[in-house]
């Protein structure tokens, strides 16, 4: 099943900011929604992307964070994801959102997760993550909670950027 590369929200958005519900039943339309996000992401480019970022108010993300030059790409989709376990060491990345482009700030998340999910056949799935997985995994799942990495920000720096993104949108909707 062939992608389709789709519209990708910008922050200030509403979307962006709501709980979505499960995904409850696994129909074509999500296995389309599934493949449309992975052609979305690998061509932003970015390494995650969540349901809500694409304007689809379900419980689905898709990842791959293999960057290293000609390695065999993994890509991941998981229906409901949900933290199952969390290190208390902790890590710090920069992060950045397709939905915040162009703007990056140090999110601190636990280390190592332990994640349960759906695949795309419906079957359970449960892996633990790290490093930047880790990170990523844990800022998709925060899309589907309406929570943005720069809610993690102190509130100026938040308001710095969400006014970089107002400004950026009147300057798409101009162009």
């Amino acid at each position: 099943m062939s992608g389709m590369k789709r519209a990708i929200l910008i922050h200030p958005d509403p979307r962006l900011k709501k709980v979505c519900p499960s995904v409850e039943e696994l129909s074509d339309e999500v296995r389309q929604l599934a493949s449309d996000m992975l052609e979305t992401m690998y061509d932003a480019p970015g390494i995650g992307l969540a349901a809500p970022q694409v304007g689809v108010m379900q419980r689905l993300i898709v990842l791959d964070c293999v960057k290293e030059e000609g390695a065999e790409p993994r890509p991941m989709v998981m229906l409901n994801p949900e933290i199952t376990a969390a290190s208390e060491e902790l890590n710090i990345y920069e992060e950045g959102c397709l939905s915040i482009p162009d703007q990056y700030a140090e999110v601190t998340r636990p280390a190592e997760v332990e994640v349960s999910w759906l695949d795309l056949d419906g079957t359970g799935k449960k892996a633990g993550f790290d490093g930047l997985w880790a990170t990523c995994v844990q800022h998709e799942i925060d899309h589907l909670d309406g929570k943005l990495f720069i809610d993690y920000l102190k509130p100026m720096k938040r308001q710095m950027i969400t006014r970089k993104m107002v400004k950026l949108k009147r300057e798409q909707a101009r162009s």
